[in-house]
């Protein structure tokens, strides 16, 4: 009892130490992790601090909510768009990333080529978090954004998996001196089979979770079914033994596609909300526990293999994107813009499972000590020096395309927006008795006041920008096919429409959908062909 209670007290200490530095780094604009791993490391500095962490628990723990949430949200189309890009870094590139790192650390700093191959692995993946929130907040175009975001969801999974071979081999090699007993055709086949192996049993599960999902109207339960997804799709792929962490991706690449076409408006925002929460706490544990983990004064002893795992990392970067990029290129015109490739290039920020990974290293692994600080100072590399020069990257190469008045006219748009919806529900509730004739009144009396002053507001910036109308038309056509859409989804679940009819019309709404989404993408191909041209 006494062990339990000390530990749910460091945990509360430490939620609440991530709670602190939200709230600091939010009035500092800082990197939010970059702070996490500071704070950790004065933590350290002050009382040194000793974790006893399993490599299954910060694998198991960890990673699924950190992969669900971004599967989840990352959408099929525009995933299955850009495939072929994502599909060459995440996997190829992936593995000549371990390659390059694993031979340069070797030569640099003359330690055993299977210790550097396991670092070269563990720090291959990459982990866009900070550029993902940039990239949102300037408007960066959505397929950059789709490409980096499907880049480092795949490329999750293909460095677990290669980090698990590469790891055998070094025990391997380090066990009996007999590196040749380790056979790399064996390692292909059991790559293959892993990989795949994953991928199918996260889509077999998400399937089944999207058809409980769709019988199911309870937000509760709902949320609880996908929890048990994202933890589950990695258990049970692990029991198979084949990839859990493409078992999470496929789970919730599925789930979070077909899933919500059955959920009600309250459920998706509390499933959203909830999902964020997570991701936002095991993001915030691993950098926590990063700085919390190392030894400061290891820094500054090993400031010369940090700096070799530095270079090593930026030159396998480019690399690997200029090189297969150019590849790409070569059949596909175009395939990857040289803007993008810049920004894929300097955007591969390392971070969550580098860490989870060096941490989950055995006591026994030889260089144990020598990765997991090279780890570090390559986290905190990326994160204090790409990340905060990202928004001038993008500034320079006229990849910012949301401009302050687009941004005042979505503010004062979504505001219009959330006024009538408030409007529209309490209204309803008159309708049915739930609220009085006098709140009624009093209440749509002060809303019909908001509402009035919000039209005006954006009906003058409108009659100012007129370019801004065509947003305004594209928006409406589809909060109207959303809206058919829903109607679709609950006609169907309370068995007015069959299936065939169901799928016919959603299918009419979905191509209508397609096609706006469609113009909108050659108006932006038009505007970034002379950026591109320029770049």
């Amino acid at each position: 009892m006494g062990q339990f209670l000390i530990t749910e007290t460091l945990i509360i200490e430490l939620l609440l130490v991530i709670s602190l530095v939200a709230l600091v780094v939010r009035r500092l604009r800082v990197p939010y992790t970059v702070a996490l791993v500071i704070v950790g490391l004065l933590i350290t500095f002050q009382q040194p601090a000793q974790f006893t962490l399993t490599p299954n628990l910060i694998l198991a723990l960890f990673v699924p909510p950190l992969v669900f949430e971004a599967a989840f949200h990352l959408e099929f189309r525009r995933l299955w768009d850009n495939l072929l890009p994502i599909a060459v870094l995440a996997i190829p590139g992936v593995i000549l990333t371990t390659v390059i790192i694993g031979y340069l650390v070797s030569y640099g700093l003359g330690v055993a080529l299977t210790s550097a191959l396991v670092f070269g692995a563990l720090i291959a993946a990459t982990d866009p978090v900070a550029v993902i929130a940039l990239f949102r907040s300037v408007g960066a175009p959505k397929r950059l954004v789709v490409m980096v975001e499907g880049e480092s969801l795949f490329n999750d999974g293909t460095a677990i998996v290669i980090f698990g071979i590469v790891l055998a081999a070094a025990a391997t090699a380090a066990s009996g001196g007999n590196a040749g007993s380790f056979d790399p055709g064996s390692a292909v086949l059991s790559f293959v089979e892993v990989s795949v192996g994953g991928l199918a049993v996260g889509a077999a599960l998400g399937w089944l979770a999207s058809l409980v999902i769709s019988r199911v109207d309870d937000y509760l339960i709902e949320t609880t079914i996908t929890t048990v997804l994202a933890f589950g799709s990695f258990l049970v792929a692990e029991r198979l033994h084949v990839s859990g962490v493409l078992g999470v991706v496929a789970a919730g690449i599925v789930c979070g596609n077909i899933g919500p076409r059955g959920m009600s408006p309250t459920t998706r925002i509390v499933l959203f909300n909830f999902w964020e929460y997570l991701a936002f706490v095991a993001n915030s544990f691993v950098f926590l526990l990063i700085g919390l983990s190392v030894d400061i004064s290891h820094l500054y002893d090993n400031i010369v293999p940090i700096a070799i795992g530095i270079g090593a990392v930026l030159i396998s970067r480019l690399l690997v994107v200029y090189g297969l990029s150019g590849l790409l290129n070569l059949f596909r015109r175009d395939s990857v813009p040289r803007a993008y490739q810049h920004v894929l290039f300097w955007g591969g920020l390392r971070g969550a499972i580098g860490l989870a990974l060096v941490l989950s290293l055995p006591a026994s692994f030889a260089d144990r000590d020598l990765l997991r600080v090279m780890a570090f100072g390559v986290v905190l590399f990326t994160l204090l020096v790409q990340g905060t020069t990202m928004n001038v990257l993008l500034r320079r190469l006229g990849l910012v395309e949301r401009k302050d008045i687009e941004l005042e006219y979505e503010r004062r748009h979504g505001r219009l927006l959330a006024l009538s919806a408030a409007r529209d529900r309490l209204e309803r509730q008159h309708r049915t008795g739930m609220i009085s004739t006098f709140t009624w009144e009093k209440l749509s009396q002060e809303l019909n006041e908001r509402i009035g002053q919000a039209r005006e507001a954006q009906q003058a910036l409108l009659h100012d920008q007129p370019n801004l109308r065509d947003e305004e038309v594209d928006d409406a056509r589809r909060e109207g096919l959303r809206a058919q859409r829903a109607m679709l989804s609950s006609l169907y679940s309370h068995g007015v429409i069959s299936e065939p009819i169901y799928e016919e019309l959603v299918t009419e709404v979905d191509a209508a959908l397609e096609d706006i989404t469609a113009d909108m993408a050659g108006i932006e191909q038009k505007i970034a062909e002379p950026q591109r041209a320029d770049a």
